[in-house]
C-alpha cells in the first residue's frame, strides 16, 4: 500500500470513494461527475495550495483505494499545539475489512507527530456505528459532541 498526495488526475477516483456511500447519496451527493466541475477542481486547487491541507490516496496496484484530507489546526488551547484533523475517509467497498483503512489511520497519525501535532482529531456521522468501533480500536475516544450547520 502506498499513501501519498493526490494529484488532480486522482480527483475522480476520490468523488467515486465518496460517493459509494449511502449517507452521502442520501445528503445528495451520490453521483460522480463525468469531469471536474469548476468548484470541484477550485476546491482541489485550494486544498493543493494550502500547506496545512493535504488530500491523501491509497494506492493498491496502481489503483486508488482510499482516501482522506488532513488538515492541520493551529489553536491556542493545549499550550499552543497544532492537531491534526482527519476528514473524508474512505476505503474502496470491495476492500474494506483488510485492515487498510487501520494502514491509512495509522500513516495519517505518524504525519502528525512528524509535524508536532499534540492531538488527531476527527468526526463521524452518528449513524455510522462501524464506523465508531472502527475508531475506538484505534485508540480514539468519543469525548465531545460535535455539531455542524449546513448553509
Amino acid at each position: 500500500m502506498e499513501f501519498r498526495v493526490a494529484t488532480v488526475t486522482d480527483v475522480p477516483a476520490v468523488l467515486a470513494l465518496l460517493a459509494d456511500d449511502a449517507i452521502t447519496r442520501e445528503r445528495g451527493y451520490g453521483e460522480v461527475p463525468t469531469g471536474l466541475e469548476p468548484t470541484i477542481r477550485a476546491a482541489f486547487e485550494a486544498i493543493e495550495a494550502d500547506p496545512n491541507n493535504e488530500l491523501i490516496v491509497a494506492v493498491e496496484d496502481g489503483v486508488v483505494v482510499g482516501s482522506c484530507q488532513l488538515t492541520w489546526i493551529p489553536g491556542l488551547s493545549r499550550g499552543g499545539g497544532w492537531r491534526l484533523l482527519v476528514e473524508a475517509v474512505r476505503i474502496h467497498a470491495d476492500r474494506r475489512g483488510r485492515g487498510l483503512g487501520a494502514e491509512m489511520m495509522h500513516w495519517a497519525i505518524e504525519r502528525a507527530r512528524q509535524r508536532g501535532c499534540r492531538m488527531v482529531q476527527l468526526t463521524t456521522d452518528k449513524r455510522r456505528t462501524d464506523a465508531h468501533r472502527f475508531y475506538e480500536r484505534l485508540g480514539f475516544v468519543a469525548s465531545h459532541e460535535g455539531m455542524k450547520l449546513t448553509l
